[in-house]
C-alpha cells in the first residue's frame, strides 16, 4: 500500500524565484476593464477614457492584456480603445468575470527565474479579499488561477502553516534585487483591515521571502489619509532603481498629512538595503487635497506606473504636477515620463499603478 505523500509543496525561493523590479523589461501590462459604477460615482464613461490613454501610451512598448467579463464588454472596450488612438493589434482581450478593475492587488504577481540558460516565469497566487474590507471579491480572487492557465505558467498558492496567505499586488514595493517595502499601517495593525488573522511581524516576513525570493523587508509606517487600502506602498514609496527610492513629502504644516508621512521620513534614514548600503532617497511633493462629498482622496503622485514604452504618473491640475513630472523625468532617463490626468480616476481610492500589473520578460 503506498504511503501519503506529506510532502510540502516547494515554495518559488526554493525553486530559484525572485520577482523582478517594475522598470525590468515586460511582456505585458495587465488590466481590467472598469464597469463597476459604485468605484466612479457618475463618471465610469470617463474612467473608460483614462483607459484609452493609459492603453495608448502602453501598447508601443508591450502587450497589453485586458480583463474583459464577457463578448458584449470587450466589443465596448474596443470601441472606446479604437478612438483613443490605442494599437489594438497589441492588445489581447481575457474573458474573466470581475468586481472591480483594480487589477494591482488582484491580478497575477509574477516571480522569474534563470534556469539552463533561459528565463521562466511563474505566478504566486495570494488570495485576494478585497482588502479585508468589502464582501465583493471571489471574482477577482480567481484572476491568477485564470492567467496561469492561459499562459501556462507554474502557480504558487501563497500559504503560512497551511492557511491561505493574503496579499495585494499594492501593498509591496521590491527593487528587484532582494529588497522589499511595505508599510506597518497595512499589514500589522492588529484592529483595521486585518488580512491575515494571528500573523505578525516576523511571520509575514518569512512569507514573503519564501514567495517572492526577497532577502530583506522594510518597513514604513503610514500611508495618506483617504486611502482605502489602509496604507498601501505604492501610494507612498517607490524604487526607480535598484538603489533610489522616491517617498512623498507634505510640506504644509496645517494638512493632516503632514505628522504621517514625516514619520516615514524619520524611519527611512535608518533603512538599509539588501547589501547594507543606505539608499538614496528623492522626495516626491503631494498634490493639494480632493475631496469628494466631504471626504479626502488618496491623490498621490507616487501612484504612477513604469511601463517599456512610458512612466505614466498621475496628475490632478496642480502646479505640483509640474515638480513631480520634472523629478521622474530627470530619475528615468530611458524612456519618457508622460502625465495622465487622474482627478476622476482617484475618485475610485486608486489611480494609475493600481489598475496596472506587470508581467516580466
Amino acid at each position: 500500500m503506498a504511503k501519503p505523500n506529506n510532502t510540502k509543496p516547494a515554495a518559488p525561493a526554493e525553486l530559484g524565484y525572485t520577482m523582478p523590479a517594475e522598470w525590468e523589461k515586460h511582456e505585458a501590462t495587465w488590466l481590467g476593464w472598469p464597469h463597476n459604477a459604485t468605484d466612479w460615482p457618475d463618471k465610469l464613461d470617463t474612467i473608460r477614457w483614462v483607459y484609452g490613454e493609459m492603453v495608448r501610451k502602453l501598447a508601443p512598448g508591450e502587450w497589453v492584456r485586458i480583463l474583459v467579463r464577457h463578448c458584449a464588454e470587450e466589443r465596448l472596450a474596443r470601441s472606446y480603445l479604437k478612438r483613443a488612438g490605442a494599437n489594438l493589434k497589441r492588445v489581447q482581450f481575457i474573458v474573466h468575470p470581475t468586481n472591480r478593475g483594480w487589477t494591482r492587488d488582484s491580478g497575477p504577481i509574477f516571480v522569474r527565474r534563470r534556469r539552463a540558460g533561459r528565463s521562466e516565469t511563474a505566478i504566486v497566487h495570494f488570495h485576494f479579499n478585497a482588502w479585508a474590507k468589502y464582501s465583493d471579491w471571489r471574482k477577482d480572487r480567481k484572476v491568477p488561477e485564470t492567467a496561469a492557465r492561459l499562459l501556462r505558467k507554474n502557480l504558487f498558492h501563497a500559504q503560512h502553516n497551511g492557511r491561505p496567505f493574503v496579499l495585494e499586488g499594492g501593498g509591496i514595493e521590491v527593487n528587484g534585487r532582494g529588497t522589499l517595502l511595505t508599510t506597518e499601517e497595512c499589514y500589522l495593525d492588529p484592529k483595521v483591515q486585518v488580512r491575515n488573522p494571528g500573523l505578525g511581524r516576523t511571520e509575514i516576513e518569512g512569507t514573503l521571502k519564501q514567495y517572492l525570493g526577497v532577502t530583506n523587508v522594510l518597513w514604513l509606517r503610514n500611508g495618506p489619509v483617504g486611502d482605502d487600502t489602509h496604507g498601501h506602498i505604492d501610494d507612498i514609496c517607490r524604487f526607480v532603481n535598484r538603489n533610489t527610492l522616491v517617498l512623498i513629502k507634505e510640506t504644509n504644516r496645517k494638512d493632516v498629512n503632514y505628522r504621517p508621512l514625516a514619520e516615514n521620513w524619520e524611519r527611512i534614514q535608518d533603512l538599509r538595503l539588501e547589501d547594507g548600503a543606505k539608499p538614496e532617497v528623492i522626495p516626491l511633493p503631494m498634490p493639494a487635497p480632493l475631496y469628494y462629498d466631504g471626504e479626502r482622496l488618496p491623490a498621490s503622485y507616487a501612484n504612477f506606473y513604469i511601463g517599456n514604452a512610458a512612466v505614466i504618473v498621475p496628475t490632478f491640475n496642480d502646479p505640483n504636477d509640474r515638480v513631480a513630472l520634472g523629478t521622474l523625468g530627470e530619475l528615468f532617463r530611458d524612456r519618457p515620463v508622460v502625465g495622465i490626468h487622474a482627478v476622476d480616476l482617484v475618485l475610485g481610492f486608486g489611480s494609475l499603478h493600481c489598475l496596472t500589473q506587470q508581467q516580466p520578460a
